[in-house]
Parts: C-alpha cells; structure tokens; sequence
C-alpha cells in the first residue's frame, strides 16, 4: 500500500539536508456510528465470494488492480466480522487512492481510524501520516506522532516516517532512535530509509561515523531505485569517493536517476553528455537532460552557453527531445 507524500517529501528535504552537510486525543471528524460499510455501489453486488479463510480474496483483488472486487470482498467480511481490522484498513485505502471509489480523504480517514483502534498498525500508521498532512482530518503534529509511534516498530515506512521526525529533533538520544527505526526499514528493503542510513554513517548521526558502513547502505539504496542515493553514489563513482573511480558506472546510475525525473541526476547527466566522460559526447542528449533539470531548477550557466552555441536545428532536436520524454 501506498506511503503518504507529505512527510515523506520533507524527509527528502531533511535528507538532502544531511546530504549537504556531509498531548491529547486528536481531533478527527465523527467516525462512522456502525461498523457497516457505506452501501457499495451496484455494480459491488455479485458475484458471491469464496468463503475459504485461508485466502484473502480482499487483498488478492487489491494487488491485482481488482478494486471493486477489492472493495465488496472487504465489505462482506466486515459484515460477517465487525472487528476485521485487515478489512476496515484495506477500504481506508481504496477511499484514499481512489481506487474503484471516489477519493475521498475523510472517509479513509472514518476507516483507518476504526482498524487502529482495534490494533492494526497499518492503518494508524495511514492515519498519523493524514493527522501529519492535515488531509481528511484536522492537521495534528502531536496526535500524528504519537499514533505513527505505535506502528514504528511493525511497519518500515511507519518506522522511516517516525525517523525522520526524530532526526528533526536534533539530540543525541533522538538520533540514536532514529538510526535504530531507520535500519528496521532499510533491513525490510525501504530504499529511502537505506539511503538514510548511508547518510547517518556518514555524518556520524546516532551511529558512528564509518565509511564502508556508509557505502554498504548507499550501494544498496542505489540498487534499490532511491533516486536521491543513485545521484550521491554516481557522484562518489565519478570522483573516485571511497569506491574507485569509474566514471562510465556513474554515468550509468545518473541516467537512471535521471530518467525518474531527479534534476540534479539530469543536470549531471547533461554535463558528462556535453564533455564526453562516461558516455559519448552527444550535445543533442546534453541539451535535452539540461532542459529537464532547468525546469526543475537547476540552472547551470555552462550547459546555458551550450545551447546558445548550438545550431538552430540541433537545440530545436534538443528541445524536441525534452517534450518527448515529458510526454507533451
């Protein structure tokens, strides 16, 4: 299931910041007054489901993209079971994706609620992460903290998200939980939590400083498609930074970076396509990916004299191969 973007875009902040350095009951609309689902629209209906308990049709649906199955499999067993939280957290998130239902946040919010209360910590991990943003619900630090407390210690993106707001608190006894939250998730393979181990071993951040536990985690989180990662070890690739130096293996790592839209990967890229070190020299391909990255961004005044330079044909080849991969 889906992690929530709101924190988990400030923790890149905060993440790229460490890259750079080398109360009460929340408050929450009424919940629903029965366990009973709201009435599935008629096309929910039928057929009849399998009854064989060692199979959750539910989730089975869900991960095939079968969400109104999804949505009347998960109904019907809350019918049969009020107190199926599994249930009750699995129509929380078709309501906030969107998914075979209309999107609507308070209403996941209605659904996550009740499986948290009665233990699931995936749905109070989906629910702090709402309180945290203030979507569907009334925005609630404090609550949201203290409820994505209780899921850090059984689900990794639950354990990542909490990390990065005990790295926010800047004290030892702080970062040294958070270094311990992060290498539950980095060990459940959260590719961002990795990433953020290799940063804490390399600040010396609730761990101690070392620099082949350090690459360890950043190789693993590169592997494991963080994008953030990718870049930093391209970049310790290029300069020979604890690994030896093999530009054309940094190359490799930009571009994949690159191609899931980060700017400073395609920024990168464009300087190695524009000197010809790591790939062939190729200033149509320099010119694209410095356009990409200058959308987002980026400004670099030497690939800006690149393009002036270019011929008319070439930059117009250039700019046609940015509105290309943007899907214009």
């Amino acid at each position: 299931m889906r992690r929530r973007a709101g924190l988990a875009a400030a923790g890149l902040l905060l993440l790229a910041g460490l890259a750079r350095a080398q109360t009460g009951t929340p408050a929450s609309p009424t919940a629903p007054q029965s366990l009973a689902p709201p009435a599935a629209p008629a096309e929910l209906q039928a057929p009849e489901a399998s009854t064989r308990p060692d199979v959750d049709f539910a989730y089975a649906a869900y991960q095939r993209g079968l969400y109104l199955t999804a949505f009347r499999e998960a109904t019907r067993r809350i019918e049969a079971d009020p107190n199926d939280s599994a249930a009750m957290t699995l129509i929380g998130e078709l309501y906030a994706n969107g998914f075979g239902v209309r999107q609507d946040w308070s209403k996941a919010a209605d659904w996550y609620r009740l499986a948290s209360q009665r233990g699931d910590p995936q749905a109070s991990y989906a629910l702090a992460m709402q309180m945290l943003d203030g979507r569907g619900v009334p925005k609630d630090s404090a609550g949201g903290r203290r409820l994505l407390a209780t899921a850090a210690d059984k689900v990794p993106a639950a354990a990542y998200a909490m990390g990065l707001l005990l790295l926010e608190d800047n004290k030892p006894e702080s970062d040294r939980r958070a270094a311990s939250l992060m290498r539950f998730a980095a060990d459940a393979s959260e590719s961002e939590a990795q990433y953020a181990m290799a940063l804490l071993y390399r600040q010396g951040r609730g761990v101690e400083k070392d620099p082949s536990e350090m690459l360890l985690w950043m190789a693993r989180a590169a592997a494991n498609r963080s994008a953030a990662a990718q870049v930093d070890y391209g970049i310790m690739l290029f300069n020979g930074d604890v690994v030896p130096k093999n530009e054309e293996a940094a190359a490799r790592y930009f571009q994949r970076a690159a191609e899931r839209g980060n700017a400073v990967a395609q920024n990168r890229l464009a300087r190695l396509y524009a000197s010809g070190r790591g790939v062939s020299k190729n200033l149509i391909e320099a010119g694209k990916w410095h356009l990409l990255a200058n959308e987002r961004g980026v400004a670099d005044g030497f690939l800006d004299q690149i393009l002036r330079d270019m011929k008319p044909e070439d930059r117009a080849r250039s700019e046609e191969a940015a509105r290309k991969w943007r899907g214009d």
